[in-house]
């Protein structure tokens, strides 16, 4: 399986693996099974339990064309909202166990899902997956157009070692949390925290210490306070405090 090296703002060098071509395409087959299903739903809803035919057959051409615009808004906007609202993956994807990510290590926006959906007409609509396809094919992170254009790629998280593996820490049964805004941060955003941090940690490199608050106060709108707390003690706060929220305690 190829892999995809993405060297961070931080300059530290974080590898992932990529999702290959065939599970790219058989995420896109239970997606596109899942909208059929839909499609199927709605026609026993409308024509077999409530007999919307006469009605429906009786409309003019425009009506009608309306009306299957509003009916299919679902399947049209299904790769955006799920990918949007579950942090990189529809339901094939998550399956599959694949996710979209940015190529800075970093959690995906609805920007980038916006991108990637709106080249699904050049990359599958209007080539029949032709033009995506080739292009996952020449180029040599598997990327169809629409990752190129986002700065995404799509990645397997079938690894030997699972994200909570670089994320968990212990804490104690009475612990308090200070800052609840980290549940603003993913699982991705999290681990990379974790592994940047420790590596300035033992490198002293104040620099990625600065440029991690920064990014930890901006994703979450902590406010850091330097008298209260120094840059190493903030983040390892906010470590503790991730797992408190999302329960990720041994």
């Amino acid at each position: 399986m190829n892999s995809i090296q993405i060297n961070t703002s931080q300059n530290v060098n974080i590898q992932f693996q990529l999702a290959s071509i065939g599970e790219r395409m058989l995420a896109f087959t239970i997606d596109l099974f899942i909208k059929i299903a839909y499609f199927f739903v709605v026609y026993l809803i409308l024509f077999k339990l409530f007999d919307f035919r006469k009605i429906f057959f009786g409309m003019d051409p425009w009506s009608i064309r309306a009306i299957w615009v509003i009916i299919s808004l679902p399947t049209i906007f299904y790769t955006l909202a799920f990918e949007s609202l579950t942090e990189g993956q529809t339901p094939g994807k998550r399956i599959l166990k694949t996710k979209v990510v940015k190529t800075d290590g970093y959690q995906a926006t609805f920007p980038d899902y916006l991108t990637r959906w709106y080249f699904r007409i050049i990359d599958i609509d209007l080539s029949s997956a032709v033009v995506g396809l080739v292009s996952m094919i020449i180029n040599k992170d598997t990327k169809r157009l629409g990752d190129i254009a986002a700065g995404t790629a799509v990645i397997s998280l079938k690894n030997k070692f699972n994200i909570n593996h670089t994320i968990l820490v212990d804490l104690q049964a009475d612990y308090r949390p200070v800052f609840s805004q980290v549940v603003a941060l993913s699982d991705n955003d999290m681990r990379i925290i974790v592994e940047h941090f420790n590596k300035a940690k033992v490198e002293r490199n104040t620099r990625v210490l600065r440029k991690l608050v920064e990014k930890i106060t901006e994703t979450t709108g902590i406010i850091y306070r330097q008298e209260e707390y120094r840059r190493v003690q903030f983040i390892e706060q906010i470590i503790r405090d991730y797992n408190y929220f999302t329960g990720k305690v041994k």
